[in-house]
């Protein structure tokens, strides 16, 4: 997978300047992992680590098959929000951070982690850095809401996505697409699959990506300062050592320079105004959306490694899927954090991080009135952030400013068990303990040089076990439809703030989440609606404390998430289908100590230093919206099918709306109003469907809107989204 880093939202600026910055920061083979469709046509998902039909399974789940994703042009990780309600994937800076129901984090430090688990072929992605990637031959995406403590483990509070790529197949086949597009946007994507012999197969698939993004420098006039370019190759092979056992061995590699999202133009506030026009001279920064002002380069580099190893074996009994990875991750960002020309600080972010994991899975056969899933879980990741000031590199070099490091360990064991105690009941009841530990952390004060590891006492505290349980009471009246009510909890591991440079340690986050639904699926149609509530404790924020005061990362915060969901698709005629959902999320921090509020420096010069904006703390907030979280998110698609020229034409769309929401982490600041997102496409294939001709359409009616807001107190920034972007795409299939 290519990570493509987007910048899309911004919530806290880096906690781990401190006192620097002053900002807080199928079919049914068991052991498969993809949404598959049956020989019925029921739609076959793997939410519960076992495959079932959809209508069977009691979660809120959104299936993306791989038309559904071409209709949106989902062609990254993120863009995924664009068609599932209630989702959201924004950033702080490079760091990606989705958001479902209102749960997500905005802290940003070493070993911090999401609060929505990301797995690709069954493998966890835990790196914010790597999270937002370019999508390669992807047969599906399952989106699973609500905790998903007992089957997924931690950092899965918000819920899980599950991404799902082919196999080698023995029966050869290739696929190549080539698309350019507005700003000189450039794809090229293959895919091929070769049988070396009955038992051996193997495939190789590549992506390309360039443009020159849709920015103008204001200073020099350039429009080429977003130039990006982006590559990766994804090899594997498939072994079937016998008729009950397979192995396969993929190995990735990518690269990416895209600087796109980093230039960023000075936040416009409805109620504080421009955030720097107080000391910044006219025409050293800029407010519109396709513009930025910059002296100083601004880039994000990554490369990517990436091992796996996925053993599958009928055992008779059960079948067994083992899943061991290992990756490395290394990123380097130089980014503006003033927003303005003049060059006030300029941080360097060098981010290195390696992940092992180990997971061995056991599901039992299909069939019986028990079905149940078990298995073991190892994890380790090592996160080391390094920090520099970029201001005058090319002069001075790379003036070291700080850093810290994080050795994440956790083991886990779990289990879930279904049983039918009548045609038309089921009960499920599942756990998972987890041990979580962190090992080896320390942090370096600005400017000091001095490493400082974190004190035994400290990551004792955070060393610690937790036990998730889960419990279901599903009626099935019949096999087109399923009632269900569940309780479930899910946390966020605890952490140590290295970052702040203190390592103290912050506690897990906790919630308890309830849920009732309904399903129903008769091919045709299909629908499903659901009512949550979620209690959710100790959120991991980050505040300022202490004299003089530094960003801090504190469980501070207890928050009340209430909400309805829907989705449907219906079958008009074979040649028609239409898609829509939508979801109303109620959710408020109920009691929020130390709410970081900005303000507005008063009188040229603002604060001195070069600073336009102070941080308010000692509020304490009640009943409040929580950042990040819309009230109402939906999307209604559209596919029609006719024949046209000797071949085939469809024609598809897409409309995503979100209503208002704030960036701010107090959940009171920084607002987005409400938008509306619309895609289009239409593509002719011939008679064969080998080869295919497709013109598509990204936010036609080109509606602009804030994907980002990066604050601290030297200024407080934005991105944008970009405006109406089209293009041609050439397909080829043999």
């Amino acid at each position: 997978m290519m990570i493509k880093t987007r910048f899309r939202a911004s919530a806290s600026a880096w906690g781990l300047l401190g006192t620097i910055c002053l900002a807080p920061q199928a079919a049914f083979a068991q052991t498969a992992d993809a949404a598959a469709e049956s020989d019925s046509g029921e739609i076959v998902i793997t939410a519960q680590r076992r495959a079932e039909k959809s209508v069977d399974v009691p979660i809120t789940v959104t299936t993306l098959g791989a038309e559904a994703l071409a209709t949106a042009n989902v062609q990254n990780l993120s863009d995924i929000s664009l068609v599932t309600p209630s989702l959201r994937f924004d950033n702080q800076a490079a760091f990606a951070q989705p958001t479902i129901r209102g749960i997500g984090t905005a802290v940003t430090t070493s070993g911090g982690g999401a609060n929505v688990g990301i797995y690709v072929d069954g493998f966890y992605s835990p790196n914010p850095l790597a999270s937002d990637f370019e999508l390669l031959n992807v047969e599906s995406i399952q989106v699973l809401k609500g905790p998903q403590g007992t089957l997924f483990g931690r950092n899965t509070t918000g819920g899980a996505i599950l991404v799902q790529t082919s196999d080698p197949s023995v029966e050869p086949s290739a696929r190549f697409k080539a698309s350019y597009g507005r700003f000189n946007e450039a794809r090229l994507q293959g895919y091929a699959t070769y049988g070396l012999s009955d038992r051996i197969a193997v495939d190789l698939e590549g992506i390309y990506r360039s443009g020159d993004g849709f920015v103008r420098n204001i200073i020099s006039g350039s429009k080429k300062d977003g130039e990006y370019e982006s590559w990766s190759v994804r090899a594997g092979i498939k072994i079937d050592v016998s008729d009950a056992v397979s192995v396969l061995v993929r190995y990735t590699h990518g690269k990416v320079d895209d600087p796109t999202s980093l230039l960023t133009n000075a936040y416009l506030d409805p109620v504080l105004g421009a955030t720097i026009a107080n000391f910044a001279p006219p025409g050293s920064f800029t407010t519109k959306p396709s513009e930025y002002a910059g002296t100083n380069p601004r880039y994000f580099r990554s490369k990517n490694d990436n091992v796996q190893a996925t053993i599958k074996a009928d055992l008779g009994f059960a079948d067994l899927a083992s899943y061991s990875q290992y990756r490395t991750e290394n990123v380097d960002v130089s980014q503006d954090i003033d927003q303005i020309a003049t060059t006030i600080f300029h941080l360097g972010l060098p981010v290195y991080n390696k992940t092992l994991s180990q997971e061995f899975l056991l599901t039992s056969k299909p069939g019986g009135p028990l079905q149940w899933t078990a298995g073991l879980f190892y994890f380790q990741n090592r996160d080391t952030y390094t920090t520099f000031i970029d201001n005058n590199v090319a002069t001075a070099g790379r003036i070291r400013l700080g850093g810290s490091s994080t050795t994440t360990k956790s083991f886990a064991a779990f289990t879930d068990v279904t049983y039918e105690v009548s045609p038309s009941v089921f009960i499920t009841a599942g756990g998972r303990y987890s041990h979580d530990q962190i090992d080896d952390a320390y942090y370096i004060t600005p400017f000091s040089g001095v490493r400082t590891p974190v004190t035994q006492a400290q990551s004792d505290a955070v060393k610690r076990g937790r036990f998730t349980p889960r419990v279901v009471l599903r009626f099935k009246p019949s096999d087109q439809s399923s009632l269900y009510a569940s309780f479930t909890q899910g946390y966020k591991a605890g952490i140590l703030d290295v970052g702040g440079a203190t390592g103290n340690p912050v506690k897990p986050e906790k919630v308890n989440a309830f849920e009732v639904g309904y399903k129903y699926d008769d091919r045709r149609l299909s629908f499903e609606t659901a009512a949550f509530y979620y209690d959710y404790k100790d959120l991991q924020v980050s505040l300022f404390k202490g004299n003089p005061p530094s960003a801090q990362i504190v469980n501070a915060a207890s928050s009340e998430i209430y909400g309805l969901e829907g989705q449907v698709r219906y079958d008009l005629a074979d040649s028609f289908q239409v898609n829509a959902g939508a979801a109303w999320t109620h959710a408020r921090y109920k009691r929020f100590d130390d709410a970081p509020i900005y303000q507005r420096c008063p009188g040229i010069g603002g604060c001195g230093g070069g600073t336009s904006f102070f941080l308010l703390t000692g509020t304490t907030l009640r009943d409040v919206t929580m950042q990040r979280t819309p009230s109402f998110t939906g999307n209604i698609g559209t596919r029609y099918k006719a024949d046209l020229g000797g071949g085939n034409l469809v024609l598809s769309s897409n409309l995503y709306y979100s209503s208002k929401f704030f960036f701010g982490p107090s959940g009171i600041q920084f607002p987005q109003k409400g938008y509306e997102v619309l895609s289009l496409r239409a593509q002719w294939s011939d008679a064969s469907d080998r080869y295919s001709v497709a013109l598509w359409g990204d936010n036609v009616t080109n509606n602009r809107y804030v994907t980002q807001v990066q604050y601290n107190n030297f200024g407080i920034g934005s991105t944008w989204s970009a405006p109406v972007t089209y293009g041609i795409e050439f397909g080829v299939k043999f």
